[in-house]
């Protein structure tokens, strides 16, 4: 058996229709090369890691991770290149939107200098193209690519490429310093350096998907932001509790307008007015943390739901109490100002909330 030379990282959700038909071309593009295939499949419903194991049985090129209670492209990514041997890494789609022949081009432009770090398939170099997209998405690309560039300082035309090729030692080097948020690994990679990786791009003709859905949705927009806020501010205020508090303000809104409707237009009493606001506004909370500040540990079925919202109700009361008590021990003993007491007691309920339902309420998974 030859020497392993390089692996082909494909992150799935969803992509049975494709896998065949996306080895298929691998086979041929790297036709007399020792290759391998790692797909790392965040327990897709459609049977996508299922028809993979299938696969590999036949070919020992074929690889499978499948993730069980987590998810998210970037973190995916970072444990399928943590699983190889091979001196070469590429990252790649699996929804045939890159062409495998593509790996070549990567390849020998690391061959042809030992100085770069990495390869990167580029839509917007010269000779590549974004296929059919509508005038809308390619806008939103470019939006997406200039304030990635702003924050990279880097020559760089698509920083927001899904398909590149770097040297494995490079990338273990980094690999402890990525935050493995969002959907696109190639920022991670490129912020998590502390010297300046040197790169050389390539042009990518960016094909259409045939088979699936799209991935690219409203919440993967806003994960490219929270990728953004984590390499530029994480470092101060973690990113998660960022997003956890955040969710909380809008919350405190959403309570005051509940309790603005049940009390000032149904005619409700303050207390029960108060009460429903308050569960309201927690119930709120739950579900919107669940869709994003824990979205890789997000819960799924009505039981585990039920269970991580009383869960979560119960820390946040407790929360509540701590912010009356400390507030209130703050101003009464006369260590701080009305509105310093306050504030004090909001963080003070905020850390706990947050430690509290990272622990008890997405911790089991």
């Amino acid at each position: 058996m030859r020497p392993l030379e390089l692996a082909i990282v494909i992150p799935t959700f969803n992509e049975a229709g494709n896998v065949m038909e996306l080895i298929r071309r691998l086979d041929v593009a790297l036709a007399g090369r020792a290759w391998e295939a790692v797909f790392v499949d965040d327990a897709s419903p459609d049977g996508t890691a299922a028809l993979l194991r299938d696969l590999a049985r036949q070919d020992r090129r074929i690889r499978v991770i499948e993730r069980l209670g987590r998810r998210g492209l970037s973190s995916a990514c970072i444990e399928g290149m943590l699983a190889t041997g091979a001196p070469l890494i590429a990252v790649m789609d699996a929804d045939l939107q890159h062409d495998p022949a593509v790996l070549n081009r990567l390849e020998g432009a690391l061959d042809a200098d030992p100085e770069l770090d990495l390869a990167i398939a580029s839509r917007f170099a010269e000779g590549g193209g974004t296929g059919d997209w509508e005038q809308e998405r390619l806008a939103k690309s470019e939006t997406a690519s200039r304030i990635a560039q702003l924050v990279l300082k880097a020559d760089l035309t698509d920083p927001l490429s899904g398909f590149f090729m770097i040297r494995a030692a490079r990338f273990r080097e980094l690999a402890p310093r990525l935050s493995g948020i969002g959907f696109k690994i190639l920022l991670d990679v490129l912020t998590a350096a502390r010297r300046p990786l040197v790169f050389a791009e390539v042009p990518l003709q960016f094909h259409r998907r045939e088979v699936g859905e799209s991935k690219l949705d409203h919440v993967v927009a806003l994960e490219f932001l929270i990728a953004l806020y984590d390499r530029v501010f994480g470092r101060y205020v973690p990113t998660r509790f960022a997003m956890f508090a955040v969710i909380g303000g809008i919350g405190v809104v959403v309570h005051m307008c509940l309790l603005g409707l049940l009390y000032g237009l149904a005619g409700m009493t303050f207390l029960p007015a108060q009460t429903l606001a308050t569960l309201g506004a927690m119930t709120f909370n739950f579900f919107l943390n669940n869709a994003l500040t824990y979205r890789d540990r997000r819960l799924h079925g009505a039981r585990a739901l039920v269970r991580g919202w009383l869960s979560f109700c119960a820390v946040c009361s407790v929360g509540a109490l701590a912010n009356v008590g400390v507030a209130a021990f703050l101003f009464e003993e006369r260590y701080a100002y009305a509105t310093v007491s306050a504030l004090s007691g909001i963080l003070v309920a905020a850390v706990w909330n947050y430690a509290l339902s990272s622990r008890f309420t997405w911790g089991r998974y």
